[in-house]
């Protein structure tokens, strides 16, 4: 019976040996095995920092025609080509002072002392910067009209460091452009090559060069987001048709530069974007160059560019507004809402509208005529007559008009055009 009990003692202990032998053997080889029954009750030992080993960062090996790599040195070539006929601008607007016989503002004056001093001193000016780029050799830039807006002193940067003093030649509000001319050598000044907005359409690459927010001379690229918005030019009441809607950053002091497409050639003028921020939000606005190729000549004669004007506010016609008219929901044209005394549509009898409709809270207006072609060509929105009127006449010319009346039947009228005013008095979309 002991002989029994030894030998299965031995036989446990022989058992054990083994299982202790091949931790042992699988630790030295580089990694421990442990059993589900060891494993819930071996507490591993904190590891001993190890010194770091550099590994080398592995590149990717470049296929023979690298698009990537091919896009980057277009996108540079680009820049480099660009760079010396874009100008970063510098302006200086004088600020009227403001004295205590202004009407009295509790917000301005949170203590409410109400002391007559005054809110701003004698001479106090206000600095501003955007961007240009070189028209001729002769010196003209051009760049927004907003970027130089009552400037008292104009400054030029140029690529290659030069500050030179600029003056004002001309000015168009409606457009939002403005040239100014510096005297430089003409051997130091590379014009622009201009390109045709008319030909862009949606998704191909453009790139913006100007000075956002002080940084000099910052590429930064996109494609064409629309084509054929209207916005309207700052406190002007009449509209740019044909504007090209971009998401290339477009940014405070990038306003004035060009909007260049993949041949390098000009085909915008960056403006405006909208943003709640104030800052890009892939939404931005540029002047299509065909609208400088005919408004730039005449400013830098120092002149005034006239536009044709109809006298009209209006909106695109809705299919809801239709029904409500009375007329088929697939009536498209541009709903003329109001009349401007005295202008040539006022002349010819046109009718705005002449009652407000309400359904759910929302108005509508009701009852003015609809152009649904001018010239013999369709108008289906209201930028489509605010396109032609802009880039297809001008003052004095003589225009055919195919009305809807607002009682349904359909007419023509001519009207001739005059000049527009020096300030709009209509709202909304002028023309």
């Amino acid at each position: 019976m002991r002989t029994r009990i030894s030998l299965s003692a031995v036989v446990i202990a022989l058992i054990g040996l083994v299982i202790f032998l091949i931790i042992i053997v699988g630790a030295f080889a580089g990694g421990v095995v442990l059993t589900p029954y060891l494993a819930d009750r071996v507490q591993a030992a904190p590891a001993s920092p190890l010194a770091p080993v550099a590994q080398p960062m592995m590149r990717l090996p470049a296929p023979e025609n690298d698009v990537l790599a091919a896009y980057e040195q277009a996108l540079n070539d680009i820049y480099e080509a660009a760079l010396p006929s874009v100008v970063n601008i510098q302006v200086a607007q004088k600020i009227e002072p403001q004295t205590g016989n202004t009407p009295y503002n509790f917000y301005n004056d949170p203590f409410g002392f109400g002391m007559p001093f005054p809110q701003t001193p004698e001479e106090f000016y206000r600095r501003g910067q955007g961007s240009g780029f070189v028209w001729d050799t002769e010196g003209h830039i051009v760049t927004n009209y907003h970027v130089v807006e009552d400037a008292a002193d104009v400054e030029v940067i140029f690529a290659d460091g030069k500050t030179v003093k600029a003056e004002v030649v001309g000015t168009d509000r409606d457009a939002d452009l403005a040239v100014i001319k510096v005297d430089r050598p003409a051997a130091e000044l590379q014009p622009v090559t201009l390109g045709d907005s008319d030909k862009l359409r949606v998704g191909q690459i453009v790139i913006a060069i100007g000075n956002p927010f002080g940084q000099e001379f910052t590429m930064t690229s996109g494609i064409v987001s629309a084509v054929g918005r209207t916005i309207r030019s700052g406190n002007s009441p009449f509209s740019i048709p044909e504007v090209i809607q971009t998401d290339a950053a477009i940014n405070p002091g990038n306003s004035g530069g060009p909007l260049l497409n993949r041949q390098g050639e000009v085909i915008g003028i960056n403006t405006m974007i909208i943003s709640r921020s104030g800052s890009n939000a892939g939404v931005g606005f540029a002047v299509p160059i065909n609208i400088a190729r005919r408004v730039v000549p005449t400013l830098i004669k120092g002149e005034t560019y006239e536009y044709a004007w109809l006298g009209i506010s209006g909106a695109t016609l809705t299919s809801e507004v239709a029904d409500f008219m009375k007329l088929p929901s697939d009536t498209k044209g541009a709903l003329v809402v109001e009349v401007a005394q005295d202008s040539p549509a006022d002349e010819a009898g046109l009718q705005g509208s002449d009652k407000i409709l309400k359904v759910a809270g929302q108005e509508y207006q009701l009852g003015g005529d609809v152009i649904v072609g001018i010239n013999d060509r369709p108008v289906e929105t209201m930028d489509d007559l605010i396109a032609y009127l802009t880039d297809e006449t001008q003052p004095g010319d003589r225009v055919k008009l195919d009305l809807i009346r607002p009682n349904g039947e359909r007419e023509t009228v001519e009207i001739t055009l005059k000049a527009r005013p020096g300030t709009g008095e209509v709202t909304q979309e002028n023309k």
